[in-house]
């Protein structure tokens, strides 16, 4: 997971040349199915580790000053907000071939990370 950290995707909407999106596949369609497929993976991934982290933080007393105080767990929050959006990370790894996929009736289907 902590790979996602380290990718060089963009952190903002750029224009992307979709001729290079097609070149693994031959099909724009195919190409853009697993990287939306890969970026469910990743947005999954990386909500389940920040409810991991922001879990040590939960408290069982209702006091609502405690909640708004605590500074660790903004400063994790922020962090991941600052992350680039799964998408961007899907896209990355595609175009720098990272992503495995198989399509079950050519004989390349499901989306896999090599990683």
């Amino acid at each position: 997971m902590s790979n996602f950290k380290k990718i060089n995707a963009e952190l903002s909407t750029i224009t992307r040349d979709i001729s290079k999106l097609n070149e693994k596949t031959g099909n724009i369609y195919e190409s853009l199915t697993v990287i939306g497929r890969r970026s469910n993976q990743i947005q999954v991934l990386l909500k389940e580790e920040i409810r991991e982290k922001l879990e040590e933080f939960v408290s069982v007393s209702d006091n609502l000053d405690e909640v708004l105080e605590n500074r660790e767990q903004i400063e994790i929050s922020r962090f991941y907000e600052r992350l680039p959006k799964p998408n961007a990370i899907a896209y990355q790894e595609w175009m720098d071939g990272q992503i495995y996929f198989r399509n079950e009736t050519t004989g390349h289907g499901s989306v896999e990370s090599e990683k």
